[in-house]
Protein backbone atom coordinates (compact mmCIF):
# COMPACT_ATOMS: atom_id res chain seq x y z
CA UNK A 1 0.00 0.00 0.00
CA UNK A 2 1.42 3.18 -0.78
CA UNK A 3 2.71 5.68 1.81
CA UNK A 4 0.16 8.48 2.45
CA UNK A 5 1.93 11.79 1.90
CA UNK A 6 1.75 14.89 5.30
CA UNK A 7 -0.94 16.48 2.82
CA UNK A 8 -2.81 13.50 2.39
CA UNK A 9 -2.99 12.46 5.91
CA UNK A 10 -3.99 16.04 7.13
CA UNK A 11 -7.43 15.75 4.97
CA UNK A 12 -7.53 12.06 5.80
CA UNK A 13 -8.08 13.24 9.11
CA UNK A 14 -10.28 16.54 8.60
CA UNK A 15 -14.04 16.54 9.31
CA UNK A 16 -15.11 17.53 6.10
CA UNK A 17 -18.81 17.97 7.32
CA UNK A 18 -17.05 21.01 10.00
CA UNK A 19 -18.07 24.56 9.20
CA UNK A 20 -15.55 26.59 10.40
CA UNK A 21 -16.03 30.72 11.20
CA UNK A 22 -13.33 32.49 9.37
CA UNK A 23 -10.70 33.39 12.12
CA UNK A 24 -10.77 29.57 12.85
CA UNK A 25 -10.29 28.36 9.42
CA UNK A 26 -7.12 30.87 8.93
CA UNK A 27 -5.26 29.11 12.27
CA UNK A 28 -6.18 25.90 11.06
CA UNK A 29 -4.37 26.31 7.36
CA UNK A 30 -1.54 28.19 9.77
CA UNK A 31 -1.42 25.15 11.58
CA UNK A 32 -0.68 22.57 8.57
CA UNK A 33 1.01 25.58 6.50
CA UNK A 34 4.27 23.74 4.92
CA UNK A 35 7.37 25.41 6.05
CA UNK A 36 8.73 25.18 2.66
CA UNK A 37 7.39 27.39 0.76
CA UNK A 38 4.72 30.63 1.00
CA UNK A 39 1.63 28.80 0.10
CA UNK A 40 -1.40 31.25 -1.85
CA UNK A 41 -4.25 31.26 0.51
CA UNK A 42 -7.48 30.17 -1.60
CA UNK A 43 -11.08 30.87 -1.54
CA UNK A 44 -14.11 29.31 -3.48
CA UNK A 45 -17.16 30.44 -3.82
CA UNK A 46 -20.45 28.83 -5.29
CA UNK A 47 -22.91 30.68 -6.27
CA UNK A 48 -26.41 29.71 -7.55
CA UNK A 49 -25.84 31.06 -10.78
CA UNK A 50 -25.70 29.66 -14.28
CA UNK A 51 -23.17 31.83 -16.01
CA UNK A 52 -24.42 30.93 -19.57
CA UNK A 53 -27.49 33.48 -19.28
CA UNK A 54 -26.26 36.96 -19.64
CA UNK A 55 -28.34 37.66 -16.95
CA UNK A 56 -26.47 35.36 -14.27
CA UNK A 57 -22.65 36.50 -14.81
CA UNK A 58 -20.63 37.93 -11.92
CA UNK A 59 -17.66 39.56 -12.78
CA UNK A 60 -15.37 42.86 -11.31
CA UNK A 61 -12.78 44.06 -9.80
CA UNK A 62 -11.92 44.73 -6.17
CA UNK A 63 -8.69 46.22 -4.41
CA UNK A 64 -7.72 43.36 -1.65
CA UNK A 65 -6.53 45.86 1.94
CA UNK A 66 -3.61 44.10 2.17
CA UNK A 67 -2.62 43.08 -1.05
CA UNK A 68 -2.01 39.76 -3.07
CA UNK A 69 1.53 39.15 -2.06
CA UNK A 70 2.04 38.41 -5.69
CA UNK A 71 3.65 40.43 -8.19
CA UNK A 72 1.35 41.63 -10.66
CA UNK A 73 2.73 41.52 -14.44
CA UNK A 74 0.64 44.09 -16.55
CA UNK A 75 0.60 45.01 -19.79
CA UNK A 76 -0.23 48.19 -21.19
CA UNK A 77 -1.49 49.55 -24.89
CA UNK A 78 -1.02 53.37 -24.87
CA UNK A 79 1.01 56.04 -26.49
CA UNK A 80 2.89 59.06 -26.27
CA UNK A 81 2.42 61.15 -22.41
CA UNK A 82 0.24 57.94 -21.16
CA UNK A 83 2.62 55.23 -22.44
CA UNK A 84 5.51 57.50 -20.29
CA UNK A 85 2.86 57.39 -17.55
CA UNK A 86 2.35 53.87 -17.55
CA UNK A 87 5.76 52.88 -17.81
CA UNK A 88 6.47 55.29 -14.70
CA UNK A 89 3.89 53.25 -12.64
CA UNK A 90 5.30 50.01 -12.83
CA UNK A 91 3.77 48.48 -16.45
CA UNK A 92 5.96 45.75 -17.15
CA UNK A 93 5.81 46.23 -20.38
CA UNK A 94 4.09 49.24 -22.44
CA UNK A 95 3.92 49.60 -26.56
CA UNK A 96 1.32 49.77 -29.18
CA UNK A 97 1.60 48.01 -32.62
CA UNK A 98 4.99 46.43 -31.74
CA UNK A 99 3.31 45.03 -28.11
CA UNK A 100 0.05 43.86 -30.49
CA UNK A 101 2.84 41.92 -32.72
CA UNK A 102 4.71 40.31 -29.58
CA UNK A 103 1.25 39.02 -28.16
CA UNK A 104 0.60 37.33 -31.69
CA UNK A 105 3.76 35.93 -31.39
CA UNK A 106 2.81 34.36 -28.18
CA UNK A 107 4.30 36.45 -26.06
CA UNK A 108 1.48 36.35 -23.07
CA UNK A 109 3.44 36.15 -19.55
CA UNK A 110 0.90 38.83 -18.36
CA UNK A 111 -1.63 38.89 -15.19
CA UNK A 112 -3.62 42.40 -16.64
CA UNK A 113 -3.77 44.16 -19.60
CA UNK A 114 -4.77 47.30 -19.91
CA UNK A 115 -5.49 49.65 -22.99
CA UNK A 116 -6.55 53.57 -23.31
CA UNK A 117 -9.46 54.08 -25.33
CA UNK A 118 -8.07 54.86 -28.61
CA UNK A 119 -5.65 52.19 -28.94
CA UNK A 120 -8.62 49.62 -28.80
CA UNK A 121 -8.72 49.37 -32.80
CA UNK A 122 -5.18 47.95 -31.89
CA UNK A 123 -6.21 45.49 -29.18
CA UNK A 124 -9.39 44.65 -30.85
CA UNK A 125 -7.25 42.24 -33.75
CA UNK A 126 -6.57 40.09 -30.05
CA UNK A 127 -9.55 39.37 -29.38
CA UNK A 128 -8.64 35.36 -30.14
CA UNK A 129 -5.58 35.94 -28.50
CA UNK A 130 -6.21 37.85 -25.06
CA UNK A 131 -10.05 36.54 -24.89
CA UNK A 132 -9.56 32.85 -23.91
CA UNK A 133 -7.03 33.78 -21.02
CA UNK A 134 -9.74 36.71 -19.47
CA UNK A 135 -7.15 39.06 -20.41
CA UNK A 136 -9.23 41.51 -22.89
CA UNK A 137 -9.18 45.07 -21.97
CA UNK A 138 -12.66 45.65 -20.83
CA UNK A 139 -14.46 49.22 -19.68
CA UNK A 140 -16.53 47.81 -17.32
CA UNK A 141 -13.42 46.47 -15.30
CA UNK A 142 -11.61 49.47 -15.62
CA UNK A 143 -9.01 48.38 -18.12
CA UNK A 144 -10.01 50.47 -20.97
CA UNK A 145 -9.17 53.78 -19.38
CA UNK A 146 -7.37 57.20 -20.23
CA UNK A 147 -6.13 56.93 -16.53
CA UNK A 148 -3.68 54.47 -17.09
CA UNK A 149 -1.56 55.90 -14.54
CA UNK A 150 -3.82 54.77 -12.03
CA UNK A 151 -5.23 51.73 -13.56
CA UNK A 152 -1.32 50.19 -13.41
CA UNK A 153 -1.22 51.14 -9.40
CA UNK A 154 -4.25 49.63 -9.10
CA UNK A 155 -3.45 46.49 -10.40
CA UNK A 156 -0.09 46.74 -8.96
CA UNK A 157 -1.40 47.05 -5.47
CA UNK A 158 -3.60 44.51 -4.65
CA UNK A 159 -6.60 44.90 -7.02
CA UNK A 160 -8.07 41.05 -8.32
CA UNK A 161 -10.82 40.25 -11.24
CA UNK A 162 -13.24 38.01 -10.23
CA UNK A 163 -15.33 35.81 -12.61
CA UNK A 164 -17.51 32.82 -12.03
CA UNK A 165 -16.71 29.79 -14.04
CA UNK A 166 -18.72 27.53 -15.69
CA UNK A 167 -20.02 25.30 -13.00
CA UNK A 168 -21.01 28.67 -10.97
CA UNK A 169 -18.35 28.62 -8.82
CA UNK A 170 -15.35 31.38 -8.56
CA UNK A 171 -11.71 31.07 -7.54
CA UNK A 172 -9.30 33.46 -6.34
CA UNK A 173 -6.60 33.72 -3.80
CA UNK A 174 -6.69 36.74 -0.91
CA UNK A 175 -2.56 36.81 0.12
CA UNK A 176 -0.07 34.27 1.19
CA UNK A 177 0.07 32.51 4.74
CA UNK A 178 3.21 34.90 5.32
CA UNK A 179 0.06 37.33 6.06
CA UNK A 180 -0.82 37.86 9.69
CA UNK A 181 -4.07 36.58 10.25
CA UNK A 182 -5.89 40.10 10.70
CA UNK A 183 -4.96 40.95 6.74
CA UNK A 184 -5.73 37.56 5.31
CA UNK A 185 -9.12 38.11 7.04
CA UNK A 186 -9.72 41.45 5.67
CA UNK A 187 -9.28 40.34 2.27
CA UNK A 188 -11.76 37.88 2.49
CA UNK A 189 -13.82 40.21 3.34
CA UNK A 190 -13.35 42.59 0.70
CA UNK A 191 -13.84 39.80 -1.65
CA UNK A 192 -16.92 38.21 -0.28
CA UNK A 193 -18.82 41.48 -0.02
CA UNK A 194 -17.45 42.71 -4.11
CA UNK A 195 -19.24 39.44 -5.19
CA UNK A 196 -22.38 39.59 -3.14
CA UNK A 197 -22.59 43.28 -4.13
CA UNK A 198 -22.19 41.81 -7.83
CA UNK A 199 -25.20 39.64 -7.35
CA UNK A 200 -27.12 39.48 -10.99
CA UNK A 201 -30.58 40.32 -11.85
CA UNK A 202 -31.02 36.99 -13.11
CA UNK A 203 -30.00 35.11 -10.02
CA UNK A 204 -32.69 33.64 -7.93
CA UNK A 205 -33.16 32.21 -4.96
CA UNK A 206 -30.00 31.22 -2.85
CA UNK A 207 -26.77 33.48 -4.51
CA UNK A 208 -24.20 32.39 -2.02
CA UNK A 209 -24.66 28.24 -1.94
CA UNK A 210 -21.26 27.46 -0.43
CA UNK A 211 -17.74 28.62 0.67
CA UNK A 212 -14.44 27.23 1.53
CA UNK A 213 -10.92 28.51 1.74
CA UNK A 214 -7.39 26.22 1.20
CA UNK A 215 -3.75 26.53 0.90
CA UNK A 216 -1.76 25.33 -1.85
CA UNK A 217 -1.17 22.13 0.34
CA UNK A 218 -3.51 22.41 3.03
CA UNK A 219 -7.12 21.26 3.33
CA UNK A 220 -10.27 22.38 1.74
CA UNK A 221 -12.43 24.33 4.79
CA UNK A 222 -16.09 24.71 4.94
CA UNK A 223 -17.19 28.22 6.02
CA UNK A 224 -20.35 29.56 7.72
CA UNK A 225 -21.80 31.95 5.56
CA UNK A 226 -23.41 33.98 8.58
CA UNK A 227 -20.09 35.11 8.54
CA UNK A 228 -20.66 36.46 4.99
CA UNK A 229 -22.56 39.65 4.84
CA UNK A 230 -25.42 39.86 2.70
CA UNK A 231 -25.29 36.16 1.92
Amino acid sequence: MAKLTKTQKVRAEMDREKIYGVDEAIATLREHASKKFDETVEIAINLGVDPRHADQMVRGMVSLPAGTGKDVKVAVFARGDNAEKATAAGADKVGAEDLMEDMQAGNLDYDRVIATPDMMGVVGRLGKVLGPKGLMPNPKLGTVTPNVEQAVKDAKGGQVEFRVEKMGIIHSGIGKMSFNDADLKKNFESLTQAIVKAKPSGSKGKYVKKVSLTSSMGPGLKIDLAEIEGA
